[in-house]
């Protein structure tokens, strides 16, 4: 490939195959440059020497799991060639056996996900209210984060209107700690006793299992609109943050409260939020429905194309910190809610450290499906609060992966092994990878030496130490969980009107999925709670009357600009240009063009008619999508060069047009626009006479990630 070519992203092997079967044997292929499995670590996190190949299969020939080699794998043990199989054929017995028990239950939510290595590095501006080591100035710590729908099952796909998980785990040198968060910073519920029915409420209806991976039905908006605490969270969902762009851009929050201890022993309360460097982007709704169409997997192969291309995502750790108070408020909002945001007007986020996801898993089961989070993994100089939502997931992430990876050892699965030592005295269960002397798994003891013993509290984990007040035994909340509509009211009134039309959509269509009429007036009455006008319109879509709000606020909210993703600039890195042309292209400015779209960071795919190449000789250019094979969802913009009439190229400008992606043409490829019906003065169309110039115009118009004028 030349250097005009760069390569493009999804190989599916470290090796080149050849186009007969092979016939000579060698070792295994190593991973690709991109990947990187999990350290090699004992079950105990000790650091192991060998290659980063050591825990993958070895040898040239095919054996059974116990070693001995094998002569034949396409035929079992028969009495003669037509008669029945025996029972003795032990190779057949075991490949089967093993298959029979390849998977392992999925997670009740958040099954379906895509995950990333990567490097965490404090700033240090944490120090002041923080002891935890990993983020003190400039030290380095590996990750692994993890990011995922909340409703599918692992078959479903990517591209729906759903709440993101967002999951890191940093294998710090004092223990392992968990950040397990979400892309919304509000949730459903206020307690966590209720997380089942939130769950069972969104999941299929359980007699037909439809449908799958969406909110839009019946029992959703039933729960709901009577559970009215889930009316900020529901609005989230209803916004562009219900369909992420990419997990590259993507925001992260902590969404409950957590306690910060530093080194004089000072506590803060604070909440974490990961800023992506690329900015918080979306799909637009139609563009969602395309692409859960022709990929499936459009995000988790936008996160590995990414980082196989050199793309690497990166995100911003930040903190609002809080004073520790015994009343746990800040400016009015109750912070063991976890429903509630602070804005970042009233508390600024704090940048304390950056990660970088810079290698994609090894094995996908190995990595991706094993790995176990649990927000009760803790190092010192983090602590939990009282949250009632917290309270519940530090019981239930536990007890869940117990049952999903078979017992309580699945901190020795290599992706969850910590980079700490461990000697915790805890012994057997199902699959114990330990080996571990001595006859004294018990404290006091002198027949091991007294080993181990406790660590001074200057490195220990200490819970801190917060005053109980005194109080009477009950099931409740209170008083200030019983705002329900303030944040939702909030965040409706910091959208743009591109955003806030978006949400009314989204509204009218989920709701109009809907069976029961009683329960689209019911969920009517809530949205009028947050914004009259938004009621009016999904009411007039759903052919219902709107209702008069139940609750009365005085004061309009102050808009918060941080909570709308319009009007700001973002780097382009991992962005992907489709380059439209044909054997009648100037090829050598397509040449150029590819070649400077990869020097910037960014992708080009070339369309052509054909698979192949463009042209032959030097000046060739290798296609990398086909009229066929192509959609407009694959690019954030779309470039031609050629006078083309096949009409899968004018869908694919209307569809990026009315998508509001950047458009551009030069020299002979002005035609296609015209044939499309797109005018060369709409906002967001670039027509230039050479490709550098078109370069230019169209890249300063990605950065805004579309041309919402065109909406207006």
């Amino acid at each position: 490939m030349s250097k005009k070519n760069p390569p493009i992203p999804g190989t599916p092997g470290s090796g080149t195959p050849a186009l007969a079967e092979p016939t000579e044997p060698t070792e295994p292929l190593p991973p690709k440059s991109d990947q990187r499995a999990p350290e090699l670590r004992t079950a105990t996190g000790q650091p192991v020497e060998g290659p980063d190949t050591a825990r993958g299969q070895k040898g040239e020939r095919l054996t059974t799991a116990q070693g001995a080699r094998l002569y034949d794998t396409d035929h079992s043990l028969k009495a003669g060639e037509r008669g029945p199989t025996l029972l003795q054929d032990h190779h057949l017995r075991e490949k089967i056996t093993h298959f029979d028990h390849e998977r392992i239950p999925e997670r009740v939510v958040h099954a379906r996900g895509a995950a990333a290595h990567g490097i965490f590095r404090a700033y240090g501006s944490a120090e002041p209210v923080s002891k935890a080591a990993f983020l003190a100035k400039d030290v380095e710590t590996p990750v692994f984060v993890r990011f995922s729908t909340v409703l599918g099952s692992r078959g479903s796909a990517d591209a729906v209107r759903d709440t993101r998980g967002f999951a890191t785990k940093f294998y710090t040198g004092e223990g392992t700690f968990d950040l397990v968060g979400n892309n919304i910073p509000v949730f459903f519920i206020q307690d966590g006793i209720k997380f089942p029915d939130i769950i069972h409420a969104g999941k299929p209806h359980p007699d037909r299992e439809i449908p799958q991976a969406q909110s839009a039905h019946d029992t959703f908006w039933d729960f709901v609109s009577l559970h009215t605490e889930a009316t900020a969270h529901t609005l989230w969902n209803m916004s562009d943050r219900g369909i992420p762009r990419s997990y590259r851009m993507m925001e992260g929050f902590g969404v409950n409260t957590f306690r910060m201890v530093n080194a004089a022993g000072e506590s803060s309360l604070v909440k974490f939020h990961w800023k992506p460097k690329l900015g918080v982007h979306s799909l637009v709704w139609e563009e969602a429905q395309i692409v859960n169409g022709m990929d499936p997997d459009y995000h988790r192969r936008d996160l590995a194309d990414a980082i196989e291309s050199g793309a690497y995502p990166q995100w911003e750790l930040g903190i609002q910190a809080f004073p520790d108070t015994p009343e746990q408020m800040f400016e009015g909002i109750d912070l063991l809610d976890p429903t509630k945001i602070v804005p970042e007007e009233l508390a600024p986020v704090q940048p304390i450290g950056l990660m970088t996801l810079d290698a994609n898993p090894t094995n996908f089961f190995a990595e991706t499906e094993q790995v176990a989070f649990h927000p009760g993994h803790l190092v010192p100089g983090i602590d939990v609060t009282d949250d009632p939502l917290l309270q519940a997931r530090l019981f239930s992430y536990l007890d869940t992966q117990i049952s999903r990876l078979g017992g309580p050892n699945f901190g020795q699965i290599p992706i969850n092994r910590p980079h700490a030592e461990v000697n915790d005295m805890l012994r057997d269960g199902m699959h114990q990878n330990g080996v571990h002397p001595g006859v004294a798994p018990y404290r006091p003891n002198s027949l091991d030496a007294g080993c181990p013993f406790l660590a001074g509290a200057d490195t220990a984990f200490v819970e801190v130490p917060v005053p109980m007040p005194e109080s009477t035994k009950l099931r409740g909340a209170p008083a200030s969980y019983d705002d329900h509509f303030s944040q939702a009211r909030l965040f409706y009134a910091s959208l743009s009107a591109v955003e806030q039309a978006h949400v009314a959509q989204a509204y009218t269509f989920e709701l109009g999925k809907c069976y029961e009429q009683v329960i689209k007036e019911r969920a009517l009455g809530v949205i009028a709670n947050i914004d009259p006008g938004l009621c009016a319109t999904v009411a007039e879509g759903l052919g219902l009357p709107a209702p008069e709000p139940t609750v009365a606020y005085d004061v309009a909210p102050t808009p918060s600009p941080a909570l709308s993703q319009v009007g700001a600039e973002w780097p382009l890195d991992g962005r992907i240009i489709g380059i439209v042309a044909d054997d009648s292209a100037d090829l050598s400015e397509v040449g150029d063009l590819v070649e400077k779209i990869g020097k910037n960071s960014m992708v080009p795919l070339v369309v052509g008619p054909h698979g192949g190449e463009l042209g032959s000789g030097k000046a060739a250019v290798p296609v990398s999508r086909t009229f066929l094979t192509m959609r407009s969802v694959e690019f954030d913009a779309v470039v031609v060069a050629s006078p083309t009439s096949d009409p899968r190229v004018q869908v694919l400008l209307t569809e990026a047009f009315r998508h509001c992606k950047a458009i551009g043409g030069w020299a002979a490829g002005r035609g296609p626009l015209e044939a499309a019906g797109i005018p060369a003065d709409a906002p967001g169309i670039v027509i230039a006479d050479d490709a550098s110039a078109l370069f230019d115009g169209i890249t300063a118009l990605m950065k805004s990630h579309r041309v919402w004028e065109r909406l207006t």
